[in-house]
């Protein structure tokens, strides 16, 4: 199968990055977007700026690839989602040439001539990579390995807190969204309500949060799952992301300024249509009424529809890589050091097939790029036989790790970005029902 390709399923930061290092190792890889451009899913979030600087979005291996065609990298500052394709995705795709193909969804990976039961020869099939395109064509790939790097921006989690969509929430999905809010101009003076906990969340909020200040009448309410606001506000200036840290306490800033208000340990339940107006309902009969629009931004879940005829190995509590759970599991903290990042933790029962990026951490809300760029350089070097270089650790986080979500569920557990004193904050309170 050597003179078979590696196919890379997603042509986002992760899915290019592979594509560089495989290029770098003169192994022939074809790259498939289902979008009709590089990065589709960052583009659609575009307006959002990310909290990691230019140095810690750019891969090492795509910097080489580019820099014979004049390219030039950033070296400071924060770029928006636009910003990044613009200036580093775009170009790395179109130094990738022909190797990128676009506009074509996977629709199924298999072995040839085996499903998932057969056990006779297996390893030694290349894989079938089943796609059609966009007018309904139906065509396949056969590959010597498989990159899976194609997200989760597909598959938002609903409000619901059970992980299934509320009691009335597919029903109201006009007044319900599922991603940052760029113009919200069209909600001035209406009651908005923001669900979740997490960086998305904190952006909303605070977009919001300037309608509120320009437009008298407009109420923001954000709604947290878990029963303190702790790990919400971040680690202030003990987290060693200092974007990361600003969102925090800028989110802290508009609740204490009454732009915002904060309603803890809200699990929702129900959504309840009042005439035009939306009746949030909690699993504990706490209501918010008079709600024009939701934005439930409560993370994202990997779709392995298409990886059904695979045997694959994922944590039952996150769907992510079993191998790499235990560091992740914000269960158990909110910050990883998440050593386990190279092809050994990420290897499949299947042989050849990897997941990567954000897909490869499920539903867990800690992933940084620089972790996927030294998961595809691990992964590449192992499919290239150099297994020194595959398990090599190379990934250097800032102290604080990839802090994200978590702690205790119903407690007061704080942030592992900083000491406790950090986080003593002033709440306004709010009374709902």
């Amino acid at each position: 199968m050597s003179e078979l390709p590696v196919v890379v399923i997603g042509a986002g930061p992760q899915g290019l990055a592979a594509a560089a290092h495989l290029v770098e190792r003169d192994v022939d890889v074809v790259v498939v977007e289902r979008g009709e451009g590089p990065a589709a899913a960052v583009s659609e979030w575009g307006h959002v700026r990310l909290f990691s600087a230019w140095p810690e979005l750019t891969d090492a291996a795509a910097r080489r690839v580019l820099e014979p065609t004049g390219w030039t990298a950033q070296i400071s500052g924060y770029p928006t989602g636009a910003e990044w394709v613009s200036g580093y995705l775009a170009p790395l795709a179109g130094a990738l040439g022909e190797r990128v193909r676009y506009g074509a969804t996977v629709t199924g990976i298999s072995r040839q001539g085996r499903d998932k039961v057969v056990d006779g020869g297996r390893k030694g099939q290349p894989f079938v990579v089943h796609m059609v395109d966009q007018d309904g064509v139906e065509s396949r790939l056969i590959a010597r390995a498989v990159i899976d790097a194609s997200g989760t921006w597909g598959s938002p989690n609903p409000a619901g807190a059970d992980g299934f969509p509320a009691l009335g929430e597919s029903g109201a999905s006009t007044s319900i969204s599922y991603r940052i809010p760029d113009d919200v101009s069209a909600l001035a003076g209406s009651h908005v309500v923001v669900v979740g906990a997490g960086h998305s969340a904190t952006h909303a909020v605070l977009r919001l949060s300037e309608l509120a200040r320009r437009s008298p009448g407009t109420r923001v309410t954000w709604m947290l799952r878990r029963g303190s606001a702790a790990n919400v506000f971040g680690g202030g200036t003990g987290d060693e992301l200092p974007e990361r840290a600003a969102l925090g306490s800028r989110a802290r800033k508009v609740i204490d300024a009454g732009l915002v208000d904060l309603v803890t340990g809200f699990r929702v339940a129900e959504f309840r249509r009042d005439g035009g107006a939306l009746t949030v309902v909690a699993d504990d009969g706490r209501e918010v009424s008079g709600v024009a629009h939701v934005f439930a931004l409560t993370g994202f879940r990997p779709d392995t529809e298409m990886l059904r005829e695979l045997r694959i190995d994922l944590d039952p509590a996150l769907d992510a890589v079993a191998g790499i759970a235990s560091e992740i599991d914000p269960n158990i903290h909110s910050c990883g050091s998440v050593g386990a990042t190279g092809a050994r933790e990420l290897a499949q029962p299947e042989q050849g097939f990897f997941i990567v990026g954000v897909k490869s951490y499920g539903r867990a809300p800690t992933f940084l790029a620089m972790t996927g760029h030294e998961q595809v350089r691990s992964v590449v070097a192992h499919l290239a036989g150099d297994q020194e270089a595959a398990a090599r650790n190379e990934l250097v986080l800032p102290g604080t790790g990839v802090c994200g979500g978590s702690g205790g569920f119903d407690d007061s557990a704080g942030s592992c970005c900083a000491a406790p004193a950090a986080l003593q904050i002033g709440l306004r309170p709010v009374t709902v029902g």
